[in-house]
């Protein structure tokens, strides 16, 4: 059973570590470093079970895989460079009251995602 926890921790490590959310071959790359016989069934296999433990959060983009962080109280959204493919957190505040929906209508939550070039991708001239 401690192999299972090294490999567990080391998923866990990386997640948190990254400060933004991770796809599978993400994890698993970073993860090999801590733990080298690390395989991506583990990786799938522990990733179910923190999110069914509320640990980390399944990060949803339209059409891709999802990609994990740790579980935060805060709302945030996320913003997907064009170029790398990385995701980050966005963590300004956008306030229910500043979006307009028509009249009547109530938000009761909202996911945005953001797409353009991160700092390392945009052309330096």
């Amino acid at each position: 059973m401690e192999r299972n926890t090294r490999q567990r921790d080391a998923i866990l490590d990386v997640i948190s570590a990254a400060g933004r959310p991770l796809s599978t071959q993400e994890i698993l790359a970073a993860g090999k470093v801590a733990v080298p016989s690390l395989s991506i069934a583990t990786v799938y296999r522990t990733l179910k079970d923190l999110v069914a433990e509320g640990c980390v959060l399944p990060v949803k983009l339209p059409g891709e895989p999802d990609r994990y962080e740790m579980a935060r109280l805060d709302d945030h959204y996320h913003f997907k460079c064009s170029t790398c493919s990385k995701v980050f957190d966005i963590h300004d505040r956008i306030k229910k009251k500043n979006l307009h929906v028509p009249r009547n209508f109530v938000i009761e939550k909202y996911d945005l995602i953001l797409y353009g070039q991160c700092s390392d991708c945009v052309p330096k001239h």
